[in-house]
């Protein structure tokens, strides 16, 4: 006897998981490298069902990346503005 819901399974998803060569490699660096256009690629490839598992992977790390250097560039750059204004404000 079969299950009455057997016949509403969910179909396979195709997860294309093959290599990328050095060109998509390089291309994927170049298109990251525009400001704007790059992060909103990076965004896209990382999050898009169909896309490459190896370039999913790539953009996700570039993301993570991005946000490591971001929180950086703040704590260094509050940091430094804390230290100019105290050399600002001091009397001797």
């Amino acid at each position: 006897m079969q299950e009455p819901n057997s016949a509403y399974q969910n179909p396979a998803v195709y997860e294309d998981s093959t290599p990328l060569s050095i060109g998509n490699y390089l291309v994927m660096m170049l298109v990251g490298a525009i400001p704007v256009v790059g992060l909103v690629m990076m965004l896209v490839w990382a999050f898009s069902g169909s896309a490459n598992t190896n370039r999913k992977n790539y953009a996700r790390a570039v993301l993570i990346m991005m946000l490591v250097v971001l929180v950086l560039s703040i704590i260094f750059g509050a940091s430094l503005l804390s230290f100019f204004y105290s050399i600002g404000t001091a009397s001797y």
